[in-house]
């Protein structure tokens, strides 16, 4: 890949820094490749970030690098099934899972290694699949973190019909026919929505995605299966009623988009509100779904959430 000149505004977030990292490291519970972005810090802790369903390291790099200048060691890994980490299906564009559990698995083994390789204090900072699972394994107590941030989570799903028969549908087509096939044709969501109006209003950092996937067409994938939606509507409202949430001390920043078409904002309101801890930032027009990859005030805003946060808590 020839390197980006520096004068171009789009260098930051299309060009993978010279100390970086990218590493294939085996999953603890049964060697699966993971691909892993890392970066030394320059003594300020340690910090994970994990994207979502069908993300890749590379659309964050922009975060990453933000978080990298103000002293942290940063890592993110590609999810299994999706990205540089593999399939879980024959056909490579669908976003397949039988179960989140080995996600949950992996999340641990790296973050076990990675913490006992880091000095402290030690962040995850999970973007909507990412988010879920990044709770989920605080709730199992897989993970500890020193500070916890959550970015549009999915805590809850946002569906044409409405999450009760969304889910029920989800349910019936998994169990008739093959779980594994596509539960739409677009990479999202259904509907007559563009599919950058669901994720961000900056049109040049919506299109650094498309450029990466360009570049390495391995890391595209397109819809998720009719098994990962019914998982992802079962799991999310095992999470709501999990009584664990109001014995987790960690300090949780949680940022809402409130015109979210893709995660449920109300169910991640609901769930900051029964945590002991947390702080709940939201965003009203303006901000869609990837609010770290959002035009410029509003995502300003919400990496200064994040900076204040860790600076209070993570000090």
């Amino acid at each position: 890949m020839p390197p980006m000149p520096t004068t171009d505004p789009a260098a930051r977030r299309r060009t993978l820094p010279a100390d970086a990292r990218i590493t294939f490291d085996p999953a603890a519970s049964d060697g699966w490749p993971l691909r892993r972005f890392s970066r030394a810090g320059a003594g300020r802790g340690a910090l994970m970030f994990q994207g979502g369903r069908g993300d890749v390291f590379e659309k964050y790099l922009e975060a990453l690098g933000d978080w990298h200048d103000r002293g942290w060691a940063v890592t993110a890994f590609d999810w299994r099934g999706q990205g540089g980490s593999g399939r879980l299906c024959a056909d490579p564009h669908v976003g397949h899972c039988d179960d989140f559990a080995p996600w949950i698995d992996d999340l641990a083994g790296v973050w076990r290694a990675w913490t006992a390789r880091h000095d402290g204090p030690h962040v995850i900072v999970g973007h909507s699949m990412g988010g879920y699972l990044a709770l989920r394994a605080l709730l199992d107590g897989v993970i500890r973190a020193d500070a916890v941030v959550l970015v549009a989570p999915m805590l809850g799903l946002r569906s044409p019909v409405g999450a009760w028969v969304g889910g029920r549908v989800a349910r019936t087509m998994r169990r008739h026919g093959d779980p594994a096939r596509p539960a739409w044709k677009s990479h999202e969501r259904p509907g007559r929505l563009a599919r950058q109006a669901l994720l961000t209003a900056d049109d040049a950092r919506y299109a650094d995605e498309a450029w990466w996937l360009d570049a390495n067409p391995v890391l595209r994938l397109g819809p998720p299966s009719w098994a990962w939606l019914d998982e992802a509507f079962v799991a999310t409202a095992r999470l709501r009623a999990d009584p664990a949430l109001a014995t987790l001390t960690t300090p949780v920043l949680m940022l809402v988009a409130e015109d979210d078409r893709l995660v449920d904002p109300r169910a991640a309101a609901q769930v900051a509100g029964r945590l002991p801890d947390a702080t709940l930032v939201q965003f009203g027009k303006g901000a869609a779904h990837e609010l770290l990859r959002e035009a410029d005030p509003v995502r300003g805003r919400a990496m200064a959430a994040i900076d204040d946060f860790l600076a209070r808590h993570a000090a």
